[in-house]
């Protein structure tokens, strides 16, 4: 039985911190709960938008995998699965790619499906789901230091000499043309910028939901609007960005909270308020929290969310330890009155090396790691390319009208005309005699967006699954005052990390812990 009905604030009002909030209002009556969110929208990374007519997602876009998964019973439940508006990702994964090589010649699927599959069976066994893999023996010591990168580069190696005798020097560059698509995927998957950072011992820890893999036809939002829906009105405080959090380590008096009767953690926002709590649930990303420690020594006035005292060093090791990635999505309108397609095909880039003397000099080298263009659905006019890491970061600093000459620019080099032919190509170029128009575009920009500053975690190298452990422990766990803060977000999630089902997971972990401690569980 409740004895006393504690104040517990929640920072952030993104899938972790509003799943804790449902979590706690539906369990603990009466709760003093107070969600605060320093932007001026709930859904932190879920954000739909609209462009070009159609519905469109500018963070968190799948639902990875439908069986058991938390994120699809509410999309079920509040019927957003399907809609009359056409939305990103309606058809699923688009399955008829067309690969093409630079000044636009089509590869034979006899080229690409080998490369396709041995990148496929790389990354399985990576993650545990096969046993052997070529000649690679996994050598190494255990210790976090071995990467996913260097893996699969050796099993590329690899297979190049198993496969030697069939092989010339213009087929090998287009065959590490066409491994690099998948290398780009797997950075836009994983967030990690250079998959040389991608810690290969902990990827098998990553767990994945069975079952498809869906968009939401109402849009990722309507699941963050189901949550927020049974909260009382004024539980979220929209335009409340905190600054610090006083907090009180078990090893400093308490005699003085326990004897005024004030609380013991104090949050302070960056309007120059304050509010009081027994408990805070920080739900910040990861960006934020590696933010704040590398400017521990500096005032406040960048906005950095801080703690006072500092957190300890074992979990600022783990934060520091810990990748932070960021990827972004560029939405690309095609020209009405573009000729020469019945609908834009979905296009697989294979680019030369930048050192290849036979590159295209045009295309920008932010494009360069693009692993493919494609419309959001297959009669869509909406085009989408993905970006990682320093490309992403350069897409966010260029203007609209920069971005619409290079892409056009790039596409139309590749859907040119060509005048010779090479064995590996199937003879074909796509025909395209103008220029691809494009007339406007929407891009993400979460990097910049101190909110956020950038999209989402992954164990690098160096790091382990025992960092995400260490950043989900609450401070403290003992005194007369345990758990001042606690930690949720898909960072803190050890098996579903960078999901918003982690997300999830990790805010119903906390609330729980709460209602444990309160003996209000169910």
């Amino acid at each position: 039985m409740v004895v006393k009905k504690p104040r517990i604030v929640i920072i952030g009002a993104g899938i972790a911190g509003l799943t804790a909030a449902n979590r706690l209002h539906k369990s603990m009556g009466g709760i003093d709960l107070c969600v605060v969110e320093g932007g001026n929208r709930i859904g932190g990374r879920i954000k739909t938008s609209e462009f070009g007519g159609d519905r469109v997602e500018m963070g968190a876009t799948w639902i990875h995998g439908i069986c058991g998964s938390p994120v699809y019973k509410i999309a079920l439940e509040s019927n957003s699965m399907e809609s009359d508006k056409p939305w990103e990702c309606m058809d699923g994964i688009l399955d008829d790619p067309i690969t093409i090589a630079e000044h636009g010649y089509v590869l034979n699927p006899s080229l690409v499906d080998p490369v396709l599959k041995l990148f496929e069976n790389l990354m399985e066994f990576v993650q545990g789901k096969r046993k052997t893999c070529w000649n690679w023996n996994g050598n190494g010591n255990g210790n976090g230091n071995r990467s996913v990168g260097a893996f699969l580069r050796q099993g590329l190696e690899e297979y190049w000499q198993m496969e030697s005798r069939n092989r010339n020097g213009n087929r090998k560059l287009l065959e590490e043309g066409i491994f690099a698509i998948q290398e780009n995927n797997q950075r836009t998957h994983t967030g990690a910028d250079d998959l040389f950072d991608l810690n290969y011992d902990a990827e098998c820890e990553y767990t994945v939901c069975p079952g498809e893999e869906l968009t939401i036809g109402k849009g990722y939002s309507s699941v963050i609007e189901s949550l927020a829906s049974i909260l009382p009105c004024g539980v979220i405080q929209l335009g409340k960005k905190v600054c610090e959090i006083e907090w009180h380590p078990k090893s400093e008096t308490e005699v003085g909270i326990v004897e005024n009767g004030r609380k013991p953690v104090k949050v302070h926002f960056l309007d120059g308020t304050t509010l009081s709590a027994d408990h805070v649930i920080v739900t910040v990303p990861l960006g934020v929290l590696k933010a704040g420690i590398r400017d521990s020594n500096d005032s406040n006035d960048s906005g950095m969310l801080k703690f006072s005292p500092p957190l300890p060093d074992y979990k600022i090791g783990a934060i520091s330890r810990l990748g932070y990635g960021v990827v972004n999505k560029l939405f690309m309108q095609l020209s009405p009155d573009l000729s020469g397609f019945d609908r834009f095909p979905n296009l697989q880039l294979v680019f030369h090396k930048s050192d290849y003397e036979g590159r295209n000099p045009k295309i920008p080298w932010w494009m360069r790691k693009t692993a493919s263009v494609a419309p959001i659905y297959k009669k869509s006019r909406v085009l989408l390319a993905w970006f990682a890491g320093e490309e992403a970061l350069k897409l966010e600093t260029m203007s609209d009208e920069v971005i619409l000459d290079e892409v056009s620019t790039t596409l139309s080099s590749f859907l040119s005309n060509a005048s010779d032919s090479h064995e590996q190509c199937n003879g074909n170029v796509i025909k395209n005699s103008s220029k691809v128009n494009l007339v406007k575009v929407l891009k993400s920009k979460w990097a910049s967006d101190p909110l956020f500053l950038g999209s989402y975690s992954y164990v690098a190298v160096g790091s382990s699954g025992c960092d995400i452990d260490t950043l989900a422990e609450p401070l403290t766990t003992s005194g007369s005052h345990p758990l001042q803060i606690l930690f949720a977000g898909e960072a803190t999630h050890r098996t579903h990390y960078s999901t918003t089902h982690g997300a999830y997971f990790s805010g119903i972990r906390e609330a729980n812990r709460l209602l444990e401690h309160y003996q209000c569980m169910d």
